[in-house]
Order: C-alpha cells, then structure tokens, then sequence
C-alpha cells in the first residue's frame, strides 16, 4: 500500500489525511503538538465565510496599514522592525494587487465548493462543532464603506455568491442583538459558523478510527526527498526517529516555508497573527443579549461567531510581526470594548483571550499542489480563510495526489470554471 506522510494537525492537514484514506491510502499525520487544532486551528473567528473572501491586495488596505503603523490598538498593524523575509513578502503582497479582482472571484469559488465537503465529512462521522446556519452579516457605518462593499459585492457575485444588501432596519430584524447606527448592511444566508478545534478533533478521531495513524509530540526537524520518496526526521521527546514514505503532503501552516525549503521549492508564506476573545456567556440575560447570526464589522475589521448557547467567539486584527505567538492586551482589549459596545447586555468578566499565526502568501490564494519533486505536494497558506477553504483544498490535494500516483480517485472534485489556485513562487 502507498504510505502518505501529512505535516501538521490542523484543519487543513486532518481534513487531508480523511481525504487520502478515503482513497485508500496509509496516511500518517505528524504533529508537533499533543493533539489536534492546537495552533491555528484552536480558536479562530469561526466564520466560514465565502462573504469574506476579498483579498487583501488593494490600495485601500496599503494606505490604512501605513495610517495605522503608530497605533497598537489598530485592526492592521505592521511593525516596523524590518527583516528580509517580511519585506519581499511584502513587496509580493503589493505586486499581486493586479490581480485583486482575479483572485478575489477564485476564493470566492473555492469557498463555495468547500462548503458541501466540510458539511458531508460532519455528517458522515457525526461531527459535532456547534454549527450555527444563521448566516452572516456585514455593517457598515458610513457611505463611503458601504460603497466599497458593494464593488465587493460584485466581485463575490461574479464567483457564485448570493450576497444582498439590507437597509438599517433589517439588519435590526436579522439581528436584534446588535446595537449601534449602521449606514448599511450586507446579507448572505448561505454562511454558517462553527468551532473549528471541535471540528478538527472530531474529524481527527473519525480518521483514526478509519485507519489513519497519528504521531503527536512529534517535532518534525527535516523533511528530505530521497530520490524514491520522502524521509521524515523528527524527535519525539530526546528520541530522534526518521520514518521513509512513499509521498508528502505538507499542511504545516506557519513552518512550511521551512519545509518547502529543505523539498527544493520556494511557498513564500509569512505568519501573520490573529487574534480572538472567547466570552462565557455565564448568566442568562448574557445568553439572551448575544447574537446568533455572524457578524462582520467591517469599521472594527472584528467577526463574531455563537458557539452553542455558552459561548460568544469575537475575533479580529492582523498583526505583522514574525513568528511572534505573545497575547498582547492592547490587541485583545478593543475586542472586548467592542463586544460591550455592541452588545451591552453580555457581561465579559469570563473572557478567554488567543492569538494564533495564520499562514499567508502574499497572492492570498492557498499553495495546493504537487512540488517539484516526484512524491512532495502542498496544501498551505490559507492565511485568514484556512477554515473556509479546507473542504475543498483537501479534496483538490487528494485527487491530485491519486492522480500523480496513478491511484483511482472514488470520487473527483466538483470545482466551478476557471477556481484556480496559487503557484509554487
């Protein structure tokens, strides 16, 4: 049988290492933690939002990053303590600002066709991850924001979006909840939400049940082609081991740089930091004063997502600064002043704060493919969307995989015309 190494528990690497048994593979997962999701994947904004797929990449967003460089409070902050690293990547980040409009209707696409893989692989295994199908809201505040939204809003329409706008008041009618003067909104029913640690541990567990070996405590040092197939170094405590496999796929988020490099293939992906609150909604008017629909403050740049009746996940910020997982208190407090400000009645004197480092190319479109040599593919840099994206990027990685290795595919993907993916630069 044909042994598959996947680097890295996260949703990206689980929801890969289902994908491949599925196709009758020995897959091995590795990860330097002791569990599942217990990095990127622990505690994001919790949105798998095929409304949020604008990239980055325009001149709105250079302008606001030079603007709030000084402000440690800002929903964008890039320190200025400079390094190679961060400045090609950065150069590459502006470079790809021609193909704003292209790669903004690619990821809305893939972020549609992910959809029915996330739910089917839940269903099938009886996954249960505080899903929430109430949909997603974005506010806008002023004139000017909302207009830019609705360029947006083209872009997403043009990759099979069904995003409406609503006025002030049926955004009071979605959301009651919400307090505050809102220029406009908009609307898309077909988002949902859910907690994508539970999610990941859960799909986990089925895996192993399904055969697929998991390695936890494993520090993967060197991945090394040997001309056949790939040698995995790693260390499990003070032990050093080295396991053989036929083929690899690297899903290790922030370190598969480090990986790429050591395989002969440049994934240029820079660590960028998010950061969330988790408010236990501990008393019943704290209940009953949190929404339940999703929320994207477009002003605030901060997300919020209903995670069974106890819990309220506010997310936001991106933060530019290395491999650097401090939880900084000037970066969680605005989360939790927007959470009183928004929604007076939720009491957050229970507030669990997070920061994890997303994996981001500087196109903002995920590294999903074969490398360049004979057994090495890719399935990294979803940057802010890893949890959107993963159901269908697995399933792309997998079929390439049994393709590649002449393997039959039990079922193919089903991609909508011209969702492409990024390159190896």
């Amino acid at each position: 049988m044909t042994t598959i190494a996947v680097i890295g528990a996260g949703i990206t690497g689980v929801t890969t290492a289902y994908k491949l048994n599925a196709l009758g593979y020995d897959v091995t997962v590795f990860d330097r933690q002791g569990h599942a999701a217990m990095e990127t994947s622990f505690a994001n904004g919790g949105q798998l939002s095929a409304s949020n797929a604008e990239v980055w990449n325009h001149p709105s967003t250079f302008l606001k990053g030079l603007k709030w460089m000084l402000r440690k409070d800002a929903p964008l902050l890039v320190h200025p303590t400079p390094s190679w690293h961060k400045l090609t990547w950065m150069a590459e980040f502006v470079a790809a600002a021609r193909n704003y409009r292209e790669n903004t209707v690619k990821t809305v696409r893939l972020a549609i066709a992910a959809r029915e893989h996330l739910l089917g692989m839940a269903a099938a295994e009886g996954v249960d991850f505080d899903i929430e199908k109430r949909g997603i809201l974005h506010v806008y505040e002023t004139p000017a924001e909302f207009e830019h939204g609705l360029k947006v809003n083209a872009l997403l329409a043009e990759g099979g979006l069904d995003r409406r706008a609503v006025t002030p008041q049926e955004i009071a009618s979605i959301e009651p909840a919400l307090a505050g003067t809102f220029h406009g909104g908009f609307f898309t029913e077909s988002d949902f939400t859910g907690d994508i640690h539970k999610y990941t541990v859960g799909l986990a567990k089925a895996a192993r049940r399904r055969g697929v070996r998991f390695v936890y405590d494993a520090a993967v040092e060197r991945l090394r082609h040997n001309g056949k197939g790939i040698d995995v170094s790693f260390t499990v405590g003070d032990v050093a081991e080295r396991e053989s496999f036929d083929a690899t796929v690297v899903c290790a988020g922030t370190q598969s740089r480090r990986f790429a490099a050591q395989l002969g293939d440049r994934v240029n992906i820079y660590p960028v930091k998010g950061y969330s609150v988790t408010v236990n909604l501990n008393d019943e008017e704290s209940r009953r004063a949190a929404p339940f629909v999703s929320l994207l403050d477009d002003k605030a740049k901060i997300v919020t997502s209903r995670l069974g009746p106890d819990r309220l996940r506010v997310a936001g910020t991106a933060e530019f600064a290395g491999e650097n997982r401090d939880i900084r208190m000037a970066r969680i407090e605005p989360l939790t002043a927007w959470v009183r400000q928004r929604f007076p009645g939720v009491e957050t004197n229970s507030v669990v704060p997070w920061a994890g480092l997303r994996p981001m190319m500087p196109n903002m479109l995920p590294r999903v493919g074969a490398g360049s040599k004979a057994g090495v593919f890719y399935n990294t840099g979803h940057g802010h969307l890893g949890w959107t994206l993963s159901g269908i990027t697995a399933e792309l990685v997998a079929a390439e995989v049994a393709g590649t290795l002449r393997k039959p595919v039990s079922a193919a993907p089903r991609l909508p015309a011209d969702a492409g993916l990024a390159s190896a630069a």
